[in-house]
């Protein structure tokens, strides 16, 4: 039995601590015991993947505590192993830089064999779970890379399919469409009202991988008709406006066009959602006009302000990062700019009406 039980490192200069701990922990572990910090290393190298914990004094000949913890750093084995430092002192600083360190908990002297057990047990069940769930987040990881790979290589033969490449030109002619469109209106506003209804135009064709993926997410399978059929952010439009009122009144003549085809209309202005996104979104169908006759395409127009569209921006590159251990702090101040910029945006309208009033 003893053979499956987990070792447990035991590295103190003064033998009668060693067989202290010892006789509290041996029925429960393998115990190993080291003289000094060199011989504890040695003998964690030589039984690294059986090794449960380490048990860890810091005033020691030839090579103490802290320069232990730092080889094991060094060495990757700080993140396997749990350090427990045997300590008679209290001293605030020398916790504070073991902590720092790395390491998981104290042992005191002089000990008290239920808390030296609870201790060990403790630090040696929280890093088994850690490391299991490291584990288990490696072993998606190289799902998600695999599956991204798969993804990557049936977007590239989608790619090289005539009948795809033909849609996508489609696609793209619907886009010009809208530009032409905008640049239209914008020109008249400008020699009527003498201002832009709109600060700028960005578009976008979606890649063929994540057409890919929006298709197998929704449970379709990967063919030109369904992209047509289920897809209606393929080709994508994001007109940037001063003001708010001027995307309500430049959406409103954009879509009663008559040649234009209201599919559905998402006012995430009035309506924000959770994380404080703002944005009006248009599905529409654009007519393009092609040698054997014209055909609808299907756009999506976003209308936003210059803040709305600098908050999206960075929400975006944000929401991205991984591992971020203040992950709920950041969401709650991206939803106070997102307030706030509502606000921004209320008031420099108020003001452009002021001084459109002063004119006359």
């Amino acid at each position: 039995m003893k053979s499956t039980m987990q070792r447990i490192v035991v590295v103190d200069d003064a033998e009668i601590n060693r067989e202290l701990l010892r006789n509290i922990l041996k029925d429960s572990y393998v115990i190993d015991m080291a003289r000094d910090g060199e011989e504890a290393l040695q003998k964690i190298h030589r039984h690294e993947r059986e090794t449960a914990a380490l048990l860890l004094d810091l005033q020691m000949p030839k090579m103490d505590g802290f320069s232990v913890i730092a080889q094991m750093k060094k060495d990757g084995l700080q993140s396997k192993i749990p350090v427990l430092v045997i300590s008679g002192e209290r001293s605030v600083e020398i916790e504070d830089k073991c902590f720092k360190m790395g390491v998981s908990d104290f042992i005191r002297k002089p000990f008290d064999a239920s808390i030296v057990r609870n201790r060990v047990k403790n630090a040696v069940e929280l890093f088994a779970c850690k490391n299991q769930l490291e584990q288990k987040v490696e072993e998606q990881n190289e799902t998600l890379k695999k599956q991204y790979r798969i993804i990557q290589m049936q977007a590239e033969e989608l790619k090289q399919a005539k009948p795809f490449n033909k849609l996508m030109m489609q696609y793209r002619s619907a886009i010009m469409e809208v530009e032409t469109k905008l640049k239209v209106l914008n020109d008249e506003f400008t020699l009527t009202y003498n201002r832009n209804p709109f600060e700028s135009v960005k578009s976008r064709l979606k890649t063929p991988e994540s057409i890919y993926d929006k298709l197998r997410r929704k449970g379709y399978p990967i063919t030109v008709k369904n992209i047509e059929k289920y897809l209606s952010d393929v080709a994508g439009v994001r007109v940037i406006c001063s003001f708010p009122d001027d995307i309500y009144r430049l959406a409103e003549l954009f879509a009663r066009q008559d040649d234009i085809i209201l599919l559905k209309e998402k006012d995430y202005i009035k309506n924000p959602k959770e994380n404080g996104y703002r944005s009006l979104h248009l599905i529409l169908n654009i007519p393009i006009f092609l040698s054997k006759g014209k055909k609808y395409m299907k756009v999506e127009v976003q209308f936003r302000t210059i803040a709305m569209d600098f908050w999206a921006s960075l929400e975006h590159k944000l929401k991205y990062k991984q591992n971020l251990e203040n992950a709920d702090e950041i969401v709650t101040q991206l939803k106070a700019c997102a307030d706030s910029i509502e606000v921004l945006d209320y008031q420099m309208q108020e003001i452009r009406d002021k001084i459109d009033r002063a004119k006359g």
